[in-house]
């Protein structure tokens, strides 16, 4: 399964009703490190399908569920499990750093 994108209105459904834990990707057309992380959670999101899945939504067109959550800088990720945020960080990374951080917080 690829990345899904989510807005504000399916934040609740798609996130924090998941059965699996949902790694969410807060990002915007226009961010350069967005852009460089993008294809490496294409890449999880697909290696690790049935694992968790990787939610990605527009900043630029939904700000509720990232004002909700105090993002201040993106690319800003937030791992969701049971409904709750477990884990996040903010600031690209390579896909094996990306990987452990996923991995180590499940």
């Amino acid at each position: 399964m690829a990345t899904v994108p989510v807005t504000d209105a399916t934040f609740d459904e798609e996130v924090k009703g998941s059965d699996i834990p949902v790694v969410v990707d807060f990002w915007a057309e226009w961010c350069g490190p967005c852009k460089q992380i993008g294809p490496a959670l294409e890449e999880l999101a697909e290696q690790y399908e049935g694992q968790f899945k990787v939610a990605k939504i527009d900043v630029d067109k939904d700000q509720a569920m990232a004002a909700q959550l105090g993002v201040r800088g993106i690319p800003a990720l937030f791992i969701f499990k049971n409904g709750e945020v477990i884990s996040n960080r903010t600031g690209a990374a390579p896909k094996a750093s990306l990987e452990s951080w996923i991995k180590d917080s499940l």
